[in-house]
């Protein structure tokens, strides 16, 4: 069945498309783009003059199933996503059992065809039990559906494994995902080492634990030639060393976050554990060079690193706390305050939630607005003004920063296969 989704702006930046019209889907993929006019065969959606664009991409999720279900399960964890326009997520392997073999990622894929209402792509572990040592079982989670790998949550500190997994990673054509904190540096450290963490009494994490990961992982990517993705930069140094790399023609990209983006090491004073993560927040200095990288495309994509937990887990002393916040239902309305703000182009953070992420693992068949693609869509209404309540989340976590914030800009439909699966106005996400 045919479904026409007309009165919209038709927004792709990578196409340079910006204009009122509508689109005709068939069978979950698009069938026409038509700018400047409406249609109305099949199921008919009137979007009255709101943004329609690609389906956001998330390259870097939590869902804790299995093992973790009280936090987040694939259900919940889809169905946020859904609410912020997300049509496309990959969930990192810490899960209990970790994702390190393919009966593991099969009973993930399981699960997802069961309860998932977007499309969910694992990633599989770099070592066996994420514990940095013996190479986990790759070819078979790459056939059982795993499009990158990664220990995220940990730094594979071995860096021979490294050398060898971005080795046997060439030939498949998909990416090692790294977290880049050496252990060592990071010690017992909390939050970002500098004069905040010195004034309030936490032990601090150096920038250092992040840029000499990231040196010797753009060594090693060159060494080998295998293609490296570097998660939720955090540091200046890190962008610096991307850009090197960049220019010397290497395949290594990266992801920034929306509270790296958004955040300083100044939300600590409060002892609020909502700010704690790893990487840590670290300086306004920091802040402003990975908006600066990201618009420039040092940085290529924003991903949610979406990390539930439970309120045992966050309401305890800060040392103890756990770290990451929840974000997929929050991730574009707060990044669009960088374009009210005039540090990020509306161009690039849509282009950066759309065609960037696509790209770097790969789905062809999405994150733009052209014939043949999947008719996977978000639907922005630019003007609509809302308060962040995370008692309202579809999440089953409560964890994020943002909670009380009020944001100008909100996802207001979600449509999967031409489907749509999110509707804030009726109150539904299926």
């Amino acid at each position: 069945m045919s479904s026409t989704f007309k009165n919209a702006i038709l927004f792709d930046p990578s196409l340079r498309i910006n204009v009122k019209g509508s689109i005709v889907t068939e069978g979950g993929k698009i069938l026409e783009v038509l700018k400047d006019k409406n249609a109305d065969s099949g199921k008919v959606f009137d979007l009255q003059g709101q943004h329609l664009m690609a389906g956001f991409v998330d390259l870097h999720v939590h869902f804790r199933e299995p093992g973790q279900e009280h936090k987040e399960t694939i259900g919940t964890g889809t169905r946020a996503a859904a609410a912020g326009g997300f049509t496309t997520v990959c969930c990192m392997p810490n899960t209990n059992p970790v994702n390190d073999s393919s009966f593991v990622t099969q009973y993930i894929m399981e699960k997802v065809h069961q309860q998932g209402v977007v499309r969910v792509h694992p990633i599989g572990a770099v070592s066996k039990n994420l514990e940095g040592n013996a190479m986990a079982g790759i070819h078979g989670m790459i056939q059982a559906g795993c499009v990158a790998l990664s220990d995220d949550g940990k730094c594979v500190m071995n860096a021979y494994l490294v050398r060898k997994t971005l080795e046997y990673l060439k030939s498949y054509g998909i990416p090692l995902i790294e977290h880049c904190e050496d252990e060592h540096l990071v010690g017992r450290g909390v939050m970002n080492e500098g004069l905040v963490s010195s004034q309030i009494g936490l032990r601090g994490i150096p920038h250092a634990a992040e840029d000499v990961i990231v040196s010797r992982d753009i060594s090693l990517s060159e060494h080998t030639g295998g293609p490296l993705h570097l998660a939720h930069l955090s540091s200046k140094g890190a962008v610096e060393s991307i850009a090197h790399a960049k220019a010397r023609g290497l395949k290594v990209t990266g992801e920034v976050t929306p509270h790296h983006l958004l955040l300083t090491d100044e939300s600590l004073r409060t002892y609020d554990t909502s700010f704690k993560m790893a990487p840590p927040l670290r300086t306004e200095a920091d802040r402003k060079a990975l908006v600066a990288a990201l618009q420039s495309g040092v940085i290529d994509c924003i991903a949610t690193d979406h990390a539930p937990h439970s309120e045992e887990d966050k309401d305890v002393e800060f040392e103890c706390a756990a770290n990451g916040i929840v974000g997929l239902e929050t991730a574009f309305s707060t990044c669009y305050k960088l374009v009210e703000r005039g540090e990020l182009t509306f161009e690039r953070l849509v282009e950066s939630l759309t065609t960037s992420p696509a790209r770097i693992f790969k789905f062809n068949d999405r994150g733009q607005l052209k014939a043949g693609m999947l008719a996977d869509f978000a639907v922005v209404d630019l003007k609509r003004e809302w308060k962040v309540d995370s008692s309202k989340f579809f999440s089953k976590s409560r964890n994020t920063p943002f909670n009380g914030w009020d944001l100008k800009s909100q996802v207001t439909q979600t449509i999967v296969g031409g489907e749509e699966i999110f509707n804030i106005e009726k109150g539904i996400c299926l």
